[in-house]
């Protein structure tokens, strides 16, 4: 039996609440409309049962997302009343471009949007949604290429790679900065490039898509106050550990203190704000920022004179469904530290806190001497004589894992960071990494179960 059918054998979806709850929900949506005269389509419906069967097929060739055993990428599942939102919405699939499109639905942005800058303390700003956390940091280097015309923009080499690429669209001069061996930016490197006077923004990434790491923020701030710059916060992935910030260690927690006095912000609830894809946000401290989206469009704007969201937005039209579902889930889940929704952050750094325990104590592996996970992301070598044969065993473990239904990822890192005094060789040679996001409230419980199936594959691969 090959490992795809194993898996399907075993790895079983829970029961999903869904389907019953949009039913009902879908029925209250279509009595609210009972007053128009009755109108309907013609809809082939066997033909349409046939489809989406066969599209079930199809969407089965996928990892399992949604188990706690898919523990690879940052994948994790949208909360089901999300879901269920996301579905009754698109009865109608407003469009929040302008209110004339999306009348409710704007409200609710604007709603979940000031949920979201209260995380940070911020009651008067600009934001709104957008579709991807890419499209949302492009806004906020478009904003700093406006307001710091012919100005470099720096970040962190181990910053996404994305803001390279949205550099070069919008044809800012971008710059990479040194990493330290905890995959932060380095101080050091950065006051390096500030002292040529030429940049005129910083991006400040919390949390690191390779490591979960989180740049010195706070320090960043500091040498903002002597060089002048803007400083925008790539949160996308972790955003919303502010919530439990008392429970990381102190750079970290100094990091997520300091994040209210950043310029722009950039938060994806499509990664732990338990939303669908795609669902970025972005946020200017400054609500005057508004006047560089200032626009024309005679035919868009004419029933409503509050504010369009597409007037403070690049995009144009954007789905209504995803501020629904977003709404939604924080009515549900509010964003307040203690809740169930920061108890679930907690649980899966719980998780990634364990396993890099259990990874240090094990003598087949060697975890950064530099640190543990600072949020939810696990990354660690195995032992070997040199570079390439740790790397070549990583990849021999990722496959044995996944015929085991567990999923874990690979990354590239500087060998160097896994030496307390590298030879000057190994400066420039990097080492393929076995990477584990523990995203998943539900990895807590699981992690002895991912345990055994990790250590099942090291010993096959031992053993060969």
């Amino acid at each position: 039996m090959q490992a795809a059918e194993r898996g399907k054998a075993r790895i079983q979806m829970a029961h999903d609440p869904v389907p019953g709850l949009l039913k009902r929900a879908t029925e209250a949506l279509e009595a609210e409309f009972a007053f128009l005269p009755e109108h309907s389509a013609t809809l082939d419906e066997p033909a349409m049962e046939r489809v989406l069967e066969l599209t079930a097929r199809r969407l089965a060739d996928n990892f399992p997302y949604f188990h706690p055993l898919y523990a690879g990428q940052m994948l994790k599942p949208p909360h089901p009343v999300a879901r269920a939102a996301y579905a009754l919405a698109m009865k109608i699939n407003p469009n929040n471009h302008a209110r004339d499109g999306g009348r409710a639905s704007s409200e609710m942005e604007v709603e979940a949007v000031q949920g979201i800058a209260a995380m940070y303390g911020w009651k008067e700003f600009l934001g709104h949604l957008t579709s991807s956390g890419t499209f949302a940091n492009l806004e906020a280097l478009w904003m700093a290429g406006q307001l710091r015309p012919g100005k470099r923009i720096l970040g962190s080499e181990q910053a996404h790679y994305t803001h390279q690429r949205i550099g070069g669209v919008l044809r800012l001069d971008y710059s990479s900065v040194a990493a330290d061996a905890s995959g932060r930016m380095s101080l050091d490197a950065l006051e390096v490039e500030l002292r040529k006077g030429d940049v005129g923004a910083v991006v400040a990434t919390l949390g690191t898509t390779a490591m979960g790491a989180v740049d010195p923020l706070e320090e960043i701030l500091w040498l903002k106050e002597r060089y002048g710059f803007r400083v925008h916060v790539d949160a996308a992935y972790g955003g919303y550990f502010g919530l439990i910030a008392g429970e990381l260690e102190e750079p970290a927690r100094r990091a997520f203190a300091a994040i209210g006095q950043a310029d722009s912000i950039v938060v994806d609830p499509h990664k732990h704000g338990l939303q669908p894809y795609g669902c970025g946000c972005v946020l200017f401290r400054d609500p005057a920022l508004g006047r560089f989206y200032k626009h024309d469009s005679p035919y868009t704007y004419f029933t409503s004179k509050e504010l369009h969201l597409g007037e403070i937005s690049l995009e144009c039209s954007r789905a209504g469904a995803a501020a629904v579902a977003l709404w939604a889930t924080q009515q549900l889940l509010p964003l307040e530290p203690g809740g169930e929704f920061a108890r679930g952050l907690a649980r899966g750094r719980w998780a990634a806190i364990e396993l890099d325990r259990r990874i240090r104590a094990d003598n087949r592996f060697q975890a950064l001497p530099a640190g543990g996970p600072e949020l939810d992301i696990v990354v660690w070598k195995v032992r070997a004589e040199t570079a390439e044969r740790a790397s070549d065993l990583a990849q021999r473990i990722f496959a044995a894992c996944a015929a085991r239904d567990l999923h874990l990822a690979l990354v590239q890192l500087p060998h160097a960071w896994f030496m307390s005094a590298a030879p000057a060789q190994l400066k420039s040679t990097n080492v393929t990494c076995l990477r584990s996001v523990m995203m998943k409230p539900e990895h807590e419980e699981w992690l002895g179960e991912i345990w055994k199936r990790l250590s099942e594959a090291c010993a096959e691969v031992e053993g060969d």
